[in-house]
């Protein structure tokens, strides 16, 4: 009767480790396509925006404003950024982060 026992709570636990694994590898799947998602919908903003003529053109504005810490912002950033404000509505971006963003492209 202890072998059956013994052997019931084996069993037990193997069922129960199985059922475990397969809700990691469930959970797992579900959160790596939601990160893929994500990073599908960004990469194509940000390829969007990299070819674009207005942000590309702002490079330069970008460079001074973020090495004098937002003291210089020129006529072509002040542009790319509202350009990108449009395009990105949903984007709550500083202009720090949105010219570091542009030297990044």
């Amino acid at each position: 009767m202890s072998r059956l026992r013994l052997l019931s709570a084996a069993a037990l636990l193997a069922l129960a480790a199985n059922a475990h694994a397969t809700s990691l590898i469930v959970t797992t799947d579900a959160i790596v396509g939601a990160l893929k998602a994500t990073s599908d919908a960004t990469s194509d903003a940000t390829s969007s925006l990299r070819d674009n003529k207005i942000v590309r053109a702002a490079r330069d504005d970008a460079a001074s404003f973020v090495a004098t810490d937002g003291a210089i912002r020129g006529v072509k950033l002040e542009s790319a950024f509202e350009h990108i404000r449009q395009q990105v509505p949903q984007l709550q971006a500083t202009d720090a982060q949105l010219a570091q963003a542009i030297l990044a492209i």
